[in-house]
């Protein structure tokens, strides 16, 4: 029996031991995050995607941690999950350090040119973030944990608040535009949306009254590489970036030693650096925020998380992904053309998602045309009578043709078992062609078409207030932070709580739910 399941994850590394396979990068997840819930894979499953084994052990792992039988639990619990979403502040290391009031005045119609006069005054301006204002993190109240994508702290799924810091400008700020020196770094893979970040981090610092800032070259290798000079930014620079894919800064995965970084910004006098990209840049940028503490800079770093696949945990969507369903939807209408105007014709279309199928399973409800899908999360089996490759043959028997959207992750195990080299449908056509059946299989793979395209209008909105809230928490003087969507809310998280393992679907969540009512596909397994 042949059992196709996803693994395997993929992000960039730098040195200090910052790697795709480095789980322990944070402190271990302790009794705040703690939940209880139902099983995700079946008794039988023979293998747990990498990204759900990470989840899954670290709800284990925490589930003997907690005293439900402590009367006290619930504050414990309230108190601790407050202590570890608490987000670090410069004041937590330069007590003293001065608060001015904030020069992001949106009354001026004019850009700051100096403030020889002093700051301006905004009093009687309330669009000002108090430092109090919370989002709350999960908002179902679950009944029961048997619930569809039940999230239960307990046995009796006992309703307890979390709050996270609300993103926005505050009313004062811990640092002077005219002695700051930013810079943004893009790290990793292609995504639609990185030049719309880049633009409205210029565009805010400026408003705030920064003259000084400047672009990483091809990732953390910028800062190491003495051939790629840092590139100056400004609002004309940037105007029009966001008419076009791609990073204007380049990318490139892994990079120098921390400590060869912060030297580097020690070096440059970089005291605020954006850095753009998923849970290995974020881990690299958390590991260059605690060097900074260490050596007592006064420097501020804030991620804004970047990945196509929609793995960053807590958030309701990163940029790009958005972007990623439309564009998939060409590829997908692609493959019915080519199976519908086929005798027995499949269409086969292969989607970003190494551990978390995220775009396969929207992509595929959006379309309306999808058969089959195939996420890495869910476990299913190739051959047997409850396989694939038997329902396609009653699609093929019934319909006369058939669209699967399969997730690369989705079959990678199935691969490294047999040595298998290519996945674009061989082991289709073997089994039709053993069955006495033709089958005409056409493969589409539109990865690095999707990645290099200008980001929809969703995604342009979604990058235009991450990169304004990016700026507002760096100036608010956070640091060690990153910025993402929480419940349609702004929020500002700290990095060890994003990056702890990799977000993916829930096969018991009404969404997946929806995604097989659409495609009327049966279990695999």
């Amino acid at each position: 029996m042949d059992v196709l399941i996803g693994s395997g994850v993929g992000s960039t590394a730098i040195a200090v031991g910052i790697s795709p396979k480095n789980s322990f990068l944070v402190r271990s997840a302790r009794l705040g995050s703690l939940f209880l819930r139902k099983p995700r894979f079946p008794a039988n499953s023979m293998r747990i995607p990498r990204g759900a084994a990470a989840a899954a052990r670290a709800v284990m792992a925490e589930t003997a941690a907690i005293d439900l039988s402590d009367p006290d639990w619930r504050l414990k619990y309230q108190r601790d999950f407050e202590e570890r979403f608490n987000i670090p502040h410069i004041t937590d290391v330069f007590p003293d350090a001065e608060a001015i009031r904030s020069t992001f005045c949106l009354k001026m119609r004019s850009p700051t040119e100096d403030f020889s006069g002093g700051y301006p005054s905004d009093e009687e301006w309330h669009g000002y973030i108090n430092n109090k204002d919370r989002v709350l993190l999960k908002v179902i109240n679950y009944s029961s944990p048997t619930s569809a994508g039940a999230v239960c702290i307990d046995p009796d799924c006992t309703w307890i608040e979390q709050w996270v810091h609300r993103a926005g400008p505050r009313e004062k700020i811990y640092f002077r535009p005219e002695k700051v020196k930013a810079a943004i770094v893009t790290c990793g893979g292609l995504c639609p949306g990185l030049n719309d970040v880049i633009r409205h981090i210029v565009i805010t610092l400026e408003i705030y009254g920064v003259k000084n800032v400047v672009g990483i070259p091809f990732g953390y290798r910028g800062f190491s590489d003495k051939n790629l000079p840092e590139i100056p930014l400004s609002r004309k620079v940037v105007q029009n970036i966001h008419l076009s894919g791609g990073s204007l800064l380049g990318v490139s995965r892994g990079g120098p030693a921390v400590s060869e970084i912060v030297d580097s910004m020690e070096e440059r006098g970089i005291n605020m650096l954006f850095v753009l990209g998923g849970n290995g840049t974020h881990a690299g940028a958390n590991a260059i925020h605690n060097e900074c503490r260490k050596r007592r800079m006064k420097v501020a770093v804030v991620g804004v998380p970047k990945t196509i696949d929609n793995d960053i945990l807590h958030m309701d969507k990163t940029f790009g992904f958005d972007t990623a369903v439309e564009e998939a939807q060409r590829a997908i209408n692609s493959a019915y053309i080519e199976a519908h105007s086929a005798y027995h014709g499949i269409g086969v279309v292969k989607l970003m998602g190494r551990s978390s199928g995220f775009i396969a399973m929207q992509a595929s409800l959006a379309s309306g045309q999808v058969d089959i899908c195939l996420i890495p999360e869910v476990p299913f089996n190739l051959h047997g009578p409850h396989g694939v490759l038997k329902h396609l043959k009653y699609l093929i028997e019934t319909k006369g043709s058939a669209v699967i959207c399969v997730a690369e992750g989705a079959g990678q195990s199935f691969l490294e078992n047999t040595n298998a080299k290519d996945a674009s449908g061989n082991k289709t056509k073997k089994y039709f062609k053993e069955i006495g059946t033709s089958a005409d299989v056409k493969y589409i793979d539109p990865t690095y078409m999707i990645r290099a395209v200008r980001a929809n209008a969703s995604d342009g909105i979604l990058c235009t207030v991450l990169g304004q809230n990016a700026v507002h928490g760096a100036f608010a003087g956070y640091s060690g932070i990153t910025v993402g969507i929480i419940n349609t809310h702004y929020a500002y998280l700290p990095i060890p709580e994003v990056i702890a393992y990799a977000k993916s679907v829930d096969p018991n969540s009404r969404m997946w739910h929806r995604c097989l009512t659409s495609t009327g596909q049966p279990d695999f397994v």
